[in-house]
């Protein structure tokens, strides 16, 4: 079943100082692998390139190997009962075009088959960034109706995510930052969020002052630094703060930002700062399909996601989704 013999990935050859560059990555050819027993091969389809990618960059990755990310493909070839020829799986070899597998290793596992629920779908609001997004808000800031919500990076995989679960839990009013003007106008006209700033516009404690002058009670912030800071100075007493991601210090690992200068306001007003990883609320999947299919059926909501067509253009659509040119979730079709 498998349509190529030729399998490509993406590996990383040096580390980065600064900005990555298409420079710090090679392309490699190889035999398409036959899988031995209890193994499946699968053949990606979609892959997700994420902010996390960056700091691996840094360390995480090895030199001169495949790298981790999310994918979604389909098994062309298996030796594992777990998995049948044809069956769409989720796992975590991404970068390449083509995978060896286990069904229930490392996050592996075979697709429920949503009639009407765009493939896509599995990679971000059904995916680690929607179950990112519904963690952040169920379990860590235990979201109530009616309650005012500050979401930042708002426009990008977990920030449209958040919005889409956040209004149907009910929350009151929902602000977001973003990074162009095109994006907040986004934000207010088509998905839902009540209000929306650019944060280029000036400090982000003004701006998110002017946009909740009554202030917020909770948070899910992607950013740290500057939004971090502005985050605690809008919070009410006894507020939330979901911290999801630095995305202010992803590329300065050897100089962060400096932590925010109110950040004994956190006792001050009794407040709560507790940091999200996904991997920590894996037993939710269930509940967040449950929540979100009967709405992705429905057409009510759709995947946000930007897609970039080609394998050999992952690295493109890598730091494009660094430099913020995607609004929800960067995904690659690999054309398979």
């Amino acid at each position: 079943m498998t349509t190529t013999r030729t399998a490509r990935a993406f590996h990383l050859s040096a580390r980065p100082t600064g900005f990555p560059t298409p420079g710090l990555f090679t392309l490699t050819e190889s035999p398409v692998p036959d899988p031995s027993p209890g193994q499946a091969l699968v053949e990606n389809l979609y892959l997700s390139v994420d902010p996390y990618h960056r700091e691996e960059m840094d360390g995480g990755w090895e030199l001169g190997a495949p790298l981790e990310g999310r994918a979604v493909g389909r098994v062309t070839a298996s030796r594992d009962p777990g998995l049948a020829e044809g069956d769409l799986v989720f796992h975590r070899q991404g970068w390449r075009t083509h995978a060896l597998v286990t069904a229930g290793t490392d996050g592996t596992r075979r697709l429920p088959s949503y009639e009407g629920v765009p493939l896509t779908a599995h990679l971000s609001i059904l995916g680690g960034t929607g179950l990112t997004a519904y963690a952040a808000l169920t379990r860590t800031l235990e979201l109530r109706p009616g309650q005012d919500l500050f979401v930042s990076a708002a426009a990008g995989g977990v920030g449209t995510a958040v919005g889409r679960i956040a209004r149907l839990l009910g929350a009151g009013r929902i602000i977001g930052s973003a990074g162009s003007a095109a994006k907040v106008t986004r934000l207010t006209e088509e998905l839902g969020f009540d209000a929306a700033f650019d944060y280029h516009d000036g400090p982000v404690a003004d701006l998110l002052a002017k946009a909740a002058p009554d202030g917020i009670d909770a948070a899910v912030d992607n950013v740290g630094g500057a939004h971090l800071e502005g985050v605690i100075a809008a919070m009410r007493d006894f507020g939330r703060i979901a911290w999801v991601g630095a995305i202010a210090q992803y590329h300065s690992a050897h100089t962060p930002p400096p932590a925010p200068r109110n950040l004994f306001d956190v006792v001050g007003r009794s407040l709560r700062l507790e940091g999200v990883l996904v991997r920590n609320h894996l037993d939710a999947q269930a509940e967040l399909e449950e929540l979100l299919v009967p709405h992705l059926r429905s057409g009510a909501i759709a995947p946000d996601v930007t897609v970039v067509d080609g394998f050999e253009r992952t690295v493109d659509g890598f730091l494009g989704m660094l430099r913020g040119e995607n609004t929800g979730k960067m995904l690659i079709r690999t054309g398979a």
